[in-house]
């Protein structure tokens, strides 16, 4: 016949016998354990959101850049509750889509690039690719290069801006750098370091306007679009400025 033997109550004021058929002791989990559970749970909320990124990519491209999260939650089918859970608002779902699809245009203009023999050449394959990536959904593009309604009125330059724009540009602007460096020799850094920036600004602002611009016969085509802007960045517009020579009349001494 076995007793009850009191033991230490617990810091909660319990009293718990001890029995000596029984462990004394409870084994509690292992922080081995609770960080896998941790992990676990870590990697799901990583996969779903990289669902609701792919989701609302989706969505955008069908409805357009000015898609509300109402409008997103609903074609991915679940609420908006959840995007703002994962993304906090608007600006923060732009963020996160934009550094998945920035992402993926500065690797595809930098595989262009490594194909190039000639600065030249290089630049006509980054800004090909770019247009290219760009055309492929204007909707998604316009969507994260775009700022927020509650951002300010007048947003820094794109290369000077934070986030996955900011750091899109600036490794472009280093793509471009790189062959120029070589080129030119390190005694041309006034030139290396400005002028990267520069051409980024043009190509830039020459492409949104060329992505914007209605199908017609004289909307150049993005072959056409794509050397217009390198000439431009290599040659500037010089030769469009140069004057026609004036066309002279033959006299009829002269004939034909």
């Amino acid at each position: 016949m076995w007793l009850p033997i009191p033991s230490v109550p617990d810091t909660l004021g319990i009293v718990n016998f001890q029995d000596t058929r029984f462990p004394a002791t409870v084994e509690l989990p292992s922080s081995a354990s609770s960080d896998g559970r941790s992990a676990r749970w870590q990697s799901h909320r990583e996969e779903r959101r990289r669902e609701l990124i792919k989701q609302a990519r989706r969505a955008v491209h069908a409805l357009g850049s000015d898609a509300s999260m109402e409008d997103i939650a609903t074609a991915a089918g679940t609420s908006k509750s959840v995007f703002y859970r994962y993304f906090g608002d608007k600006a923060g779902l732009q963020q996160a889509v934009g550094e998945v699809v920035l992402s993926q245009m500065q690797h595809r203009i930098q595989e262009a690039a490594q194909s190039a023999v000639t600065p030249r050449e290089g630049l006509l394959a980054m800004v090909s690719a770019y247009l290219q990536m760009a055309d492929t959904s204007p909707n998604v593009y316009t969507f994260v290069t775009s700022y927020a309604p509650g951002d300010p009125a007048n947003p820094p330059h794109p290369s000077a801006a934070g986030g996955p724009l900011g750091h899109f540009f600036d490794a472009i602007a280093d793509m471009i750098a790189t062959p120029m460096r070589s080129h030119l020799g390190d005694d041309r850094e006034t030139v290396i370091g400005y002028w990267p920036k520069a051409a980024i600004g043009l190509v830039r602002n020459a492409g949104e306007q060329w992505l914007s611009t209605p199908d017609s016969p004289s909307k150049p085509s993005q072959e056409t679009m794509a050397r217009q802007i390198t000439a431009w960045l290599c040659v500037g517009i010089a030769p469009e400025l140069t004057p026609a020579p004036p066309i002279t009349k033959l006299s009829a001494k002269e004939g034909l």
